[in-house]
């Protein structure tokens, strides 16, 4: 019986090492993003990669994209959301169109795609539900507020929803990766501590969903757990090391 998975924001990043690692795997793939020449592109690449071009701020095509998926592949066992944007140049001004297009597409984007499953998984009563995050969402960095926002406002609902899903024997993971060398990442103008490439990526969130049974996945540990050192420290000793970090 083959595996099949679905992967939003499978067009670049980590969604697309992620495409390309689980399909090699030999799992079928489910590939979906707004770019539909890129996801033929991976189709042309590796025939276990299936396109399914959607616009994740569309709830009413997240419903039928996911519908449609599961009419060719009957089963799916592991759904990953991961569709994310930033604009670094846009974030350090208060620019209140663009919090409102990160929040949507980030933060009710992943809504969106989980409203898609969530009939589907809580009766099927197993399987996994993946929510791409960032260490972003553990505390506020210099301009990221929006993008921060969303990826804590993540952060907190997969929480929310491991208590719900969890009685429904439903997995939940949070996947909250460090520095990925991606084309978002490629338009920061500040050093990235131990930057991964999107293969990098890939590999440990594949070992963490299928090897694993915990429910966050993050990498790199020591940079992810020198952040997450970072959270319990007080505001006035946290303030102070993330403004000598950037003005380094």
């Amino acid at each position: 019986m083959s595996k099949n998975i679905w992967i939003t924001g499978a067009s670049s990043g980590i969604g697309k090492a992620l495409a390309i690692k689980f399909a090699s795997e030999g799992w079928k793939v489910a590939a979906s993003a707004r770019r539909e020449n890129l996801l033929k592109e991976l189709n042309q690449e590796n025939e276990n990669i299936h396109p399914f071009p959607l616009d994740v701020t569309n709830i009413d095509q997240c419903k039928t994209v996911f519908e449609n998926i599961v009419e060719k592949f009957k089963d799916i066992e592991i759904s990953i959301f991961g569709t994310g944007i930033h604009d670094p140049k846009s974030e350090k001004k208060f620019n209140l169109d663009k919090i409102r297009k990160i929040m949507e597409v980030n933060y009710f984007g992943t809504m969106n795609s989980i409203n898609a499953v969530y009939d589907y998984y809580n009766n099927k009563k197993s399987g996994q539900i993946s929510i791409i995050s960032s260490v972003a969402g553990y505390r506020g960095l210099p301009s990221a507020g929006a993008y921060c926002a969303s990826k804590s406002a993540l952060t907190s609902f997969a929480e929310t929803l491991q208590f719900e899903m969890k009685r429904k024997n439903v997995r939940v993971s949070l996947i909250s990766p460090g520095f990925i060398k991606t084309p978002m990442t490629d338009q920061n103008d500040f050093p990235m501590p131990m930057i991964k490439s999107p293969e990098f990526a890939a590999e440990q969130i594949y070992i963490g969903l299928i090897k694993k049974k915990g429910f966050e996945i993050h990498f790199p540990k020591t940079f992810t757990y020198f952040l997450k050192f970072l959270r319990i420290l007080p505001n006035s000793i946290y303030f102070k090391i993330i403004e000598m970090g950037y003005k380094k």
